[in-house]
């Protein structure tokens, strides 16, 4: 059963209904998401609904909406009808709207109050709270006595000790902090769902043998598309004609584009650097495999980490503690204000705001800084890792290539003779194999250029022009030996010694004989060995790589990175295995990698990142997607990990501390209700907005956080960023 096509719910009941509210029980379909976090935002999203609650252990959906615009049978039949797509929307204006509205009323309430007329503020109080007394009710109905309870009761003692300053007070805060939360939550949910959404903006589409510019909403399977050079990829498919290079680092994580002709297949997300295919759309839309990328964005939305899970049980035991205490208070004084302070302080509000707040507020800052965390025990992992293990190619070193062999193989020419003579013809051509030689040359001390006839481009296999009358071509083995004819056999020892050392290989002939082979490699990452100094600041125990390279090309390199370990000639299927080790002797593996071969490793690790530039699969696997090419992020991921877990467990000490002192206080009589709402609630959201400070923080406070934690800039820019 394919969840996209199919409805989200195989039964779906109405259990009862009031003006403006209809409460559900439902069930799932097989395939659909079952998590509250992705019904609410589909739910949120029909006409005329202005607010969502969902309980998924009991099954209940709870729907508010405006009897203006529609109805509960109404609401009934498009819930029924509601598919379950593989990418949800986020919308936020019906959500922002519907805490903004209660945020507005409440302050409204606790502005007006005490100018009333005395037969007013009752009513003006209970109307204000009618929100929150709702809660409570259906709180009590499916989970007993909540945090929700405790202060509607509390409201509720105030509202009948006409104490209507207390209950106006209290509902305004918890309005506040709940529309804080709603915000930071739907803001970096919007933030992460847009960070691999696929944009293209229009796509060529061959119908009745005509081309069409349309929207990639309106391609269909078995569609004709047209990919020229310049344009991204829009769907998986295979090529009907034509031939062009693509770049299929996205998806495959190889830096050297690939030729692409008739009966081969190419992914959606590629690029096509040179050339022109016609392409049979086999999948599109949300069934591409750039868009099965957002199931990054559904994982990260709803998982929860451990200490969060830790916090919201502690939360929810301390509840019947609280109550026993108010209990306990009237018992002693029989003074309902005493035990209407009581109610107001309670561990549960920042407990379960701060921590969630805090992951989301760090997740967002993540992604302003080029790092997708899919969800918040990815997070927590990272700040616990303690050995880092790197592949080599394409995360130590970056797909930049650069010349590292120039074997002259013709008599009377040297390295440098052929060089130049490549890069003459080369600099004409932008592809990075063909940079990569004409840089070699420029900083040769002999560098020189030679007068060449017009360059002829041959698509996917190289150049081929005329120096002094005589004929010279650059490209792979497969133009120089099959289309020009020129013999390399001869060679054959040294080209296999310089694929097995990795190298790619740019043939250079010159009047019909093979004049040379140049040897291209991946280059080190400029800033690999500082990303690597980093990590042991930030308390990082062991770093190693792991590779299929040759041992004493490996070994070079862990000495020049002051690696603690390298693991070399590793076949792909060993990687994960060597982690599992690792796993075993004790320590928490962070490993990071980029290719098809890494999938099993990310997937195996106490915390997996990619790359950028990594293979679509090992971006699936991992916990943690690199979102620019630079090393730099796996440090700054790491730093506002840690920055997260010192301000949770700075945030439980204050709730923990703070409350208590609440409670005594509010027990002996020391405060009274107003004093003790505008205490709890102002302290919680003041743990609030410092659990958004990570929000704020971008790619600086990361940098900063390696010394002193991720602090954000300023309480005020931290909150602007998110409110």
């Amino acid at each position: 059963m394919n969840a996209a096509a199919a409805g989200w719910f195989l039964r779906l009941q109405v259990r009862h209904s009031l003006r403006g509210r209809v409460r559900l029980r439902y069930v799932c379909a097989p395939d659909a998401p079952r998590d509250a976090a992705s019904l609410e935002r589909m739910v949120i999203a029909l006409h005329g609904v202005t607010r969502v609650r969902v309980n998924p252990r009991a099954a209940s959906l709870l729907v508010w909406f405006d009897p203006a615009h529609t109805a509960a049978a109404r609401l009934h039949a498009a819930l029924r009808a509601m598919p379950a797509p593989s990418v949800l929307p986020v919308p936020e204006s019906a959500h922002a709207q519907a805490h903004g509205a209660s945020l507005a009323i409440t302050g409204a309430a606790l502005l007006v109050s005490r100018s009333l007329r005395a037969g007013l503020q009752a009513p003006a109080s209970f109307g204000a709270a009618l929100p929150l007394l709702g809660e409570a009710l259906d709180d009590f109905i499916e989970h007993g006595i909540t945090s929700h309870v405790l202060e509607a009761v509390a409201v509720g003692i105030s509202i009948g000790r006409k104490d209507y300053f207390a209950a106006n007070t209290t509902s305004f805060l918890l309005a506040l902090g709940e529309y804080l939360e709603a915000r930071i939550a739907r803001r970096s949910d919007n933030m992460l769902c847009r960070l691999l959404m696929p944009a293209p903006d229009a796509v060529w589409v061959e119908r009745c043998g005509r081309e069409e510019r349309l929207s990639p909403a309106e391609l269909k399977t078995s569609d004709t598309v047209i990919a020229a050079t310049g344009t991204v990829i829009a769907v998986d498919g295979t090529v009907l004609s034509g031939e062009a290079l693509v770049n299929e680092a996205t998806m495959t994580g190889e830096s050297v584009p690939v030729m692409r002709r008739r009966g081969d297949a190419v992914l959606s997300g590629t690029m096509v650097e040179e050339g022109r295919l016609r392409i049979y759309a086999e999948r599109v839309g949300a069934q591409a495999a750039v868009s099965r990328i957002a199931e990054f964005v559904q994982r990260s939305l709803t998982s929860k980490s451990d200490t969060q899970l830790a916090a919201s049980r502690m939360a929810d035991r301390l509840v019947p503690m609280v109550l026993a205490l108010a209990a306990l208070t009237w018992i002693a004084s029989r003074d309902w204000q005493r035990v209407a302070a009581v109610l107001q302080a309670d561990y549960s509000c920042a407990l379960k705001l701060a921590t969630p707040v805090a992951f989301k507020a760090a997740m967002y800052a993540a992604g302003r800084a080029g790092i997708l965390v899919k969800g918040a025990q990815a997070l927590e992992r990272l700040a616990e890792a303690d050995t880092f293990v790197f592949d080599k190619t394409g995360t130590l070193t970056h797909g930049k290539l650069e010349v590292t062999d120039s074997v002259a193989l013709a008599p009377g020419y040297c390295p440098e003779d052929l060089l130049n003579l490549a890069a003459s013809v080369e600099e004409h051509y932008f592809h990075p194999l063909a940079r990569a030689v004409v840089e070699a040359s420029q900083q040769l001390d002999a560098s020189r250029h030679f007068d060449h006839t017009e360059v002829e481009f041959i698509v996917a296999h190289g150049v081929a022009s005329e120096i002094d009358g005589r004929r010279i071509v650059v490209g792979s083995r497969h133009f120089v030996e099959d289309h020009e004819g020129i013999r390399v056999d001869a060679h054959e020892d040294t080209i296999r010694t310089l694929a097995r050392r990795g190298r790619t290989l740019l043939y250079v002939g010159y009047d019909q004989q093979l004049l040379g082979v140049i040897g291209l490699r991946d280059m080190l990452r400029e800033n690999t060995a500082a990303t690597l100094a980093r990590l042991r600041a930030q308390g990082v125990r062991q770093i190693a790589m792991i590779t299929g390279d040759r041992a004493d090309n490996a070994q070079a390199l862990a000495r020049q990175l002051g690696l603690d370990a390298f693991y070399a000639d590793v076949l792909p299927e060993d990687k994960a295995a060597i982690l599992e080790q690792m796993r075993a002797a004790g320590a928490r593996v962070a490993f990071v990698g980029d290719g098809v071969n890494d999938a099993p490793a990310l997937s195996c690790a106490h915390v997996g990142i990619s790359m950028h530039r990594g293979a679509q699969i090992a971006r699936m696997a991992s916990d943690i997607a690199l979102l620019e090419d630079d090393i730099a992020r796996v440090a700054d991921a790491r730093a506002l990990a840690q920055g997260n877990r010192r301000r949770v467990n700075n945030n439980f000490r204050l709730t923990v501390g703070l409350n208590s002192a609440i409670l005594t206080a509010a027990a002996f009589g020391w405060l009274r209700p107003v004093s003790a709402s505008m205490l709890h609630n102002g302290s919680t959201i003041g743990i609030l907005l410092h659990a958004l400070l990570g929000a704020g923080a971008g790619r600086k406070a990361a940098r900063a956080g390696d010394a002193a934690g991720v602090r954000g800039v300023t309480l005020r820019r931290a909150a602007r960023c998110i409110l």
